[in-house]
């Protein structure tokens, strides 16, 4: 083998597009570095992977197409027969058919005595493969499956042994994550030289299984053109929004949120939001909310303060004694909704605003206020931008930045599975954590106030809303390591506390 075996599997915080990550590949190629050569780089990786995922592997089926993803599998056949592993290629697109590096390394891999047959569903069920290593499409596929391919990727998820995917799974879009037609669900991927957002966007997350990654020795450049599509998420961005506190603070130091909310017979969602602030370490809580709901936010928590408003005249001194407003859990749509609202837009206090705010907002298509945070949901997101629930998730990076577009100035938080964050002056960040447990009502309100209770303390609505989305997510997978379903909002509201003070 070549002498790059050993070197250890390198990580990746930033995601690309395809293009980006073709683009690339010809820098490389132009600063000297042979595609054939890069090539060998991915088979090596994609070796140390398979060897190390699947350790006692002894036989590997190798599916492979054409183009460079069909060489990088022709490449690990060569690589992974010389390690002494039994191979076997299935070739969807004749050798003959194939051109450039490709080419070559079909030619190599026969050149030493490999093993390659016609892909046949019932050739790959009857080699006795440990592994199936998919290398069948690249980052280039933009319509659905054609029928050949479409039926050998029906075989290899049907073939009942594991599967691992080189780049990304074949049939999956890797800009959207969108399935063109039917995709490979693999129990492993190995991306190289740069992570596609695919992988993470729509239905990539369900097809990728565990994620490896090797950037093949390639820098990206400080160029414009390289800029990162997203960021993904760390604990880091926790420590920057919350650092250690100093010994003598008092809670003072912390801010005073008002949480605004609760419209009649809605005690709920603003009870909720209360909490999560008060979790995450903000130092006063108040709640505004109808006199009705009075008696049961303040029998269910009495570290906050809740008021009585009966219209927007009463939210006023609160309103000017709050460092930060959370506004739209609970709230309705009534004229009383409405007319508070109005009284919390022009504060000129920083905002984190959520559910009927944001279906107020959308009513009559006005902008928030620079420097607030929107936590829309893809429904709330498809009322913003006068579209619908199913446009938002068919392409959520699309969404996020016409939202940013409506809204300038503002941090946008695209709540749902791979939650999106947006704002014009940083690159769009995108949490990975989070689970379905999570599906349940009052999840949101719980993030709202979090998100609110972070930001009272930073002051910095891109930094809280990055802490908050990710605290949130990370409460959430905590609570589900014992079950997959029955969790309540507010035990997720309780485990936000131990996030926040790591």
């Amino acid at each position: 083998m070549p002498g790059q075996y050993n070197r250890p599997m390198s990580s990746a915080s930033v995601l690309y597009s395809a293009a980006q990550v073709r683009a690339l590949d010809a820098h490389a190629i132009e600063q000297g570095t042979s595609g054939y050569t890069l090539m060998r780089r991915a088979a090596e990786a994609a070796l140390r992977a398979l060897r190390s995922r699947w350790p006692t592997a002894m036989r590997i089926a190798i599916a492979t197409g054409g183009g460079n993803n069909g060489g990088d599998g022709y490449v690990l056949a060569r690589f992974a027969q010389a390690a002494g592993l039994g191979v076997t290629v299935l070739a969807a697109v004749p050798p003959e058919r194939l051109s450039g590096d490709a080419r070559r390394a079909s030619e190599d891999f026969r050149a030493s005595s490999g093993r390659i047959l016609s892909f046949d569903a019932s050739q790959l069920a009857a080699i006795a493969a440990d592994v199936v290593v998919d290398a069948l499409l690249g980052t280039g596929l933009k319509e659905p499956v054609r029928s050949g391919l479409a039926d050998a990727i029906g075989a290899i998820n049907g073939c009942g042994r594991p599967v691992f995917s080189l780049d990304l799974p074949s049939g999956l879009n890797a800009d959207s994550g969108e399935v063109m037609g039917v995709a490979v669900r693999a129990d492993c991927t190995i991306s190289f030289v740069g992570l596609k957002s695919g992988l993470f966007l729509g239905d990539g997350p369900e097809h990728v299984g565990r994620l490896l990654f090797d950037d093949l020795e390639v820098v990206p450049p400080e160029e414009p053109r390289f800029r990162p599509l997203l960021q993904r998420l760390g604990e880091g961005e926790i420590a920057r929004a919350l650092p250690r506190r100093a010994r003598e603070s008092n809670k003072g130091d912390f801010g005073r949120v008002l949480i605004v909310g609760g419209g009649v017979g809605m005690p709920g969602a603003v009870r909720l939001a209360g909490e999560s602030c008060l979790r995450a370490g903000a130092g006063l809580v108040t709640v505004a909310t109808a006199r009705e709901n009075l008696n049961a936010i303040v029998a269910g928590r009495p570290e906050l303060i809740v008021h009585a408003v009966d219209d927007a005249a009463a939210i006023e001194p609160l309103v000017q004694a709050a460092d930060v407003i959370a506004v739209g859990p609970g709230l309705g749509q009534s004229p009383w909704a409405s007319a508070v609202l109005e009284r919390v837009l022009g504060a000129a206090r920083p905002l984190v605003i959520d559910a009927d705010a944001l279906n107020l907002l959308a009513r009559e298509a006005r902008a928030a206020p620079a420097g607030s945070v929107l936590t829309p949901h893809p429904g709330e997101a498809g009322r913003l931008l006068g579209s619908t629930a199913a446009a938002v998730q068919a392409d959520r990076l699309a969404a996020l930045h016409a939202l940013m577009q409506r809204h300038p100035g503002s941090v946008i938080v695209l709540k749902g599975a791979g939650t999106l964050i947006g704002t014009q002056a940083h690159i769009p960040g995108i949490c990975e954590r989070g689970n379905p447990a999570m599906a349940a009502a009052g999840m949101g309100d719980v993030l709202t106030g979090a998100i609110a209770g972070i930001l009272a303390q930073c002051r910095d609505p891109w930094r809280a809303a990055c802490a908050g989305v990710l605290a949130h997510a990370l409460a959430g997978d905590e609570l589900a390591r014992d079950r997959s379903r029955g969790i309540l909002a507010l035990e997720l509201a309780e485990a936000l506390a131990h996030w926040v003070s790591r």
